[in-house]
């Protein structure tokens, strides 16, 4: 079921992991940010939008984890964007023979059957200098940065006042580290700081997973993740609500707490 949390932009929640999929409406179309996990979810996505006469004219993935790749032959043959560095990494994924096997071997046992893998990550990379999303509707501005993963990008849609955040500004996950870069920890809180940059003008955020948020949400949610990353690279206790008090079937997101925050005490210990 679609939602509406502004003006022309619409929200629809997967079960699972509480991914976002937003919807933002133009004058001739629409365009499809991450539309869901499942073969199912995705066609009724696609039979609400032919209801409301609102062709897909471009998708956009945030960045190149396997839940913001999927989609369905429903939304149609239309550019899907992504950062010039989430396509090149997807180009690199596609590359091998095996890619399917190696994706599924990573999908949740819950839904992995029904997650529909064939035009999975074909992702038309957007020019380096570009800071728009090229499509017939309101401006998207790209806010790049590398945060959680190579080439994430947040959206903000400024005529409607909608921040769609990827995977960060999440309140049922902690913030994920992309550990495999030179310093992640800084990279975080330059992610950080570039959403505090822009959210004077946001009146509605909208994380990967969780909740949509307003103005006043926006704000306590990149206090907590810098206050959750500076407790990381200090070496200090975190009492996150995230992690000592997860939801029912959450409690998972404190292995991730704790498997990052060791390895984050592993790399300063090495003087890295």
């Amino acid at each position: 079921m679609l939602r509406r949390v502004a003006e022309g932009v619409l929200v629809h929640q997967s079960e699972l992991l509480q991914n976002n999929t937003i919807v933002v409406q133009g004058r001739a179309g629409v365009l499809l940010i991450e539309p869901g996990q499942t073969r199912d979810e995705m066609a009724c996505l696609a039979a609400d939008l032919s209801e409301l006469g609102q062709p897909v004219l471009a998708g956009f993935s945030t960045h190149a984890d396997w839940d913001h790749l999927l989609w369905h032959a429903e939304f149609g043959e239309v550019p899907r964007y992504g950062t010039a560095r989430c396509a090149a990494d997807m180009r690199d994924v596609l590359s091998n023979a095996d890619w399917k096997a190696r994706v599924a071997e990573g999908l949740p046992p819950e839904t992995a059957d029904e997650t529909p893998l064939d035009l999975y990550g074909r992702i038309t990379g957007l020019p380096a200098e570009t800071t728009r999303v090229p499509w017939d509707g309101p401006e998207a501005r790209v806010i790049e940065h590398q945060a959680h993963a190579p080439g994430h990008a947040a959206l903000l849609i400024e005529e409607r006042g909608v921040l769609v955040a990827g995977d960060m500004l999440s309140d049922v996950f902690v913030p994920m580290l992309d550990l495999s870069a030179a310093d992640p920890i800084e990279d975080y809180l330059a992610a950080l700081s570039l959403l505090d940059d822009v959210a004077g003008g946001v009146g509605v955020v909208v994380p990967g997973h969780g909740s949509v948020g307003g103005a006043d949400e926006l704000r306590a949610r990149i206090d907590q993740d810098r206050a959750y990353v500076r407790a990381l690279r200090d070496n200090q206790p975190v009492s996150d609500p995230r992690v000592v008090s997860a939801k029912p079937g959450w409690e998972w997101v404190s292995d991730i707490h704790e498997g990052q925050a060791r390895r984050i005490a592993e790399r300063n210990q090495r003087g890295g």
